[in-house]
């Protein structure tokens, strides 16, 4: 492969890393007591506490749309990578979905019915896939469309996922995401407007008023604000720290978040009892220790590949079959200490 083909790949945006890892957190700190109460019945709110209503308020619903977002974001600069590498670039895009949707069911039928993914996989198909034949204003008008529609029938969270795709989709195609980086202003402003908005929404939550929704918009927009404070530190000197924290586990999210599920199911049956009436002091403590492992695990292996074990397998799924280009096929060798792995490897997964 030439040096100059080299220079001309786009460089990974970091803070989308750093964002995927923040996000990664929240969603194990919301899951540990659901993945752990065998069977995916809702955890009993009986025994809650100050401290899980403090969770609550912190974590409940407030990561996946971070996460859903990022996956709009992804699928989009996958699209943009596969159309300069290959003439059926949703091709790749449709053989990737696909391999979602089986670790997805494969994740929900062996260790937990919460699983996420197989949602994601369907949403993927059914709207992000055929979104990407609209015009980019249609795909913001019809994100704008889908949350509104979802937030007016209480759908839940399941039900805002399509509209966040398409928003996330729709940030990449405007050019916001390769600039988020750009600024420190927008962010700010935004996360203040965020956090305002938040508070009578998290009031009204607190009060049970049309729970659900306000469940949910609580949700969109404390996770507005955590995003665009979390841009707005990337431009501190806490960057460097904040990479570090975060970017590991959000290089190998695909790994963290499946192994999470093996790894909680183990401390369930150390710690014993249960789960739903764990203490929040419990949950932390289970959460602390999996993220703790799980950011030693990606650290050590990210220092001899650029990309996790499970991450790797869905590039090389996604890529399978004759539609890529040579440079794609070269780059379809596994990461290691034998072939360093080039940005294009890692900057659409």
């Amino acid at each position: 492969m030439s040096s100059s083909q080299a220079r001309h790949r786009p460089p990974r945006i970091a803070a989308l890393d750093v964002l995927r890892g923040f996000a990664l957190c929240g969603i194990l700190l919301a899951n540990v007591q659901p993945i752990a109460h065998v069977g995916g019945a809702p955890v009993s709110a009986a025994s809650a506490s100050l401290g899980h209503e403090v969770l609550g308020l912190i974590v409940g619903q407030r990561f996946f749309p971070i996460f859903s977002l990022l996956f709009g974001v992804g699928f989009s600069l996958l699209l943009r990578s596969a159309a300069a590498r290959t003439a059926r670039p949703r091709l790749v895009l449709l053989r990737r979905l696909l391999a979602l949707l089986v670790m997805g069911l494969a994740h929900h039928l062996l260790l937990w019915q919460g699983d996420i993914l197989a949602v994601y996989a369907v949403a993927g198909l059914v709207v992000l896939l055929p979104s990407t034949w609209l015009p980019r204003r249609a795909v913001a008008a019809l994100a704008v469309v889908l949350l509104a529609t979802a937030l007016a029938l209480d759908g839940g969270q399941y039900a805002l996922v399509p509209g966040l795709f398409l928003l996330g989709s729709a940030l990449t195609r405007y050019g916001v995401i390769d600039a988020i980086e750009r600024s420190a202003r927008v962010p700010g402003l935004l996360a203040v407007l965020f956090a305002v908005a938040a508070v009578p929404m998290v009031v009204l939550q607190l009060r049970h008023v049309r729970f659900e929704l306000t469940l949910s918009l609580a949700g969109l927009l404390l996770a507005g604000a955590y995003v665009c404070g979390l841009l707005l530190l990337l431009r501190t000197p806490l960057r460097r720290a904040l990479e570090i924290v975060f970017a590991p586990l959000g290089r190998m999210a695909l790994t963290n978040y499946l192994t999470a599920t093996v790894l909680v199911l183990a401390a369930a049956r150390l710690v014993g009892g249960r789960a739903q009436e764990w203490p929040a002091s419990t949950v932390v403590l289970i959460a602390g220790v999996i993220l703790l492992l799980q950011w030693s695990w990606s650290a050590l292996w990210l220092d001899r590949h650029e990309q996790g074990p499970l991450e790797w397998l869905w590039r090389r799924v996604s890529w399978a079959g004759g539609s890529r280009s040579p440079r794609a096929r070269e780059e379809a060798q596994p990461p290691g200490p034998g072939r360093p792995a080039t940005r294009q490897d890692v900057q659409d997964v």
